[in-house]
């Protein structure tokens, strides 16, 4: 059977931005991720399902000065800073806009501009925004605290508001994210370090253990319901790898034992049903290490079920 839209979401505006991102990450090639997506059908996907779609094209990074890094070890830092900045004006100019954002990546360290703009554009709504983090890893490091360097690696350590990632927008962040209105799912690799600091800011952090033991349902349905209750915006972040790399070989971080098939979609048909979400990133695609475009297509297939694909007619729950 044809799967159909859920006529209560058909004609929503959404639009596409690329960013064409991979100096955060050790292995190049995530700068083809967006065009991979509209190669793989995204703007197509989501117009048959009665959605008004407008594509940006991909963002230039901003210029910027010579800049130091704040330590040795931290990789690409001028071009970091650029990216932010540029991704910060774009988002927060589209979170003020009755649009849905979707950011096509890119590396996951383009989420310290795009999530920091959408926070700046809640502020401006007087609504809190929520995060839902979808990734092997926390991505919580600190410039000081990581030793790889590479800074896909910092960037939900930086919307939370630690400190020395001032450069990174030229001033303090405004507009931080409360760590509890951050909901981690699927992760099975985090540091010592950004284990302690996770726990110590209380963010909320569901590993692949849990999901195995408690199931899809009984973590996400909470925070879903947290985010209704406080009429919250909802930011997703989308990294390839949250993915069984069987399934999605195409990312150049793979963390055996990820999401199935199955539990991808649940994920996103949830997210469909609460009606919450207001912006979505697709991150670490890297077509260079992918199997004929398995994994784009099934980014694309998973970006449809969060925007109303089904397969058959049933009640549903709004949170």
């Amino acid at each position: 059977m044809q799967a159909e839209a859920d006529v209560n979401v058909a004609g929503k505006q959404i639009v596409l931005v690329g960013a064409p991102v991979d100096k955060g990450a050790g292995q190049r090639g995530c700068l083809m991720g967006p065009d991979a997506y509209r190669t793989a059908g995204l703007a197509d996907t989501l117009e048959a399902l009665g959605h008004v779609v407008a594509d940006h094209g991909n963002l230039e990074p901003a210029e910027t000065g010579s800049l130091t890094p704040p330590n040795p070890v931290v990789k690409h830092y001028r071009e970091h800073v650029a990216w932010t900045r540029s991704l910060h004006d774009k988002a927060a100019a589209l979170g003020a806009a009755p649009v849905v954002p979707v950011y096509l990546g890119g590396d996951h360290a383009m989420a310290a501009g795009t999530v920091s703009g959408q926070a700046k554009a809640a502020a401006a709504l007087g609504r809190p925004l929520f995060v839902l983090w979808l990734d092997a890893h926390s991505d919580f490091h600190t410039f000081d605290s990581t030793a790889s360097g590479n800074l896909h690696g910092t960037p939900l350590a930086f919307l939370c508001g630690l400190p020395g990632f001032d450069d990174l927008l030229g001033a303090p962040l405004r507009h931080a994210l409360s760590p509890d209105n951050v909901e981690i799912l699927g992760v099975r690799s985090i540091d010592a370090a950004e284990r302690d600091m996770l726990r110590g800011l209380g963010v909320g952090v569901s590993d692949m253990r849990r999901i195995d033991e408690e199931g899809i349902p009984a973590l996400l349905g909470p925070f879903l319901e947290r985010v209704g209750r406080a009429n919250g915006l909802l930011h997703v972040s989308l990294d390839v790898d949250f993915l069984d790399p069987d399934i999605a070989p195409a990312v150049g971080t793979t963390v055996p034992g990820g999401a199935s098939f199955r539990e991808a979609h649940l994920v996103m048909e949830m997210l469909h049903d609460s009606g919450l979400v207001s912006s979505l990133d697709l991150v670490e695609l890297n077509p260079f290490l992918d199997e004929r475009g398995k994994t784009a297509r099934l980014m694309v297939e998973l970006t449809g079920s969060l925007f109303g694909r089904r397969v058959f007619d049933r009640p549903t729950t709004s949170f």
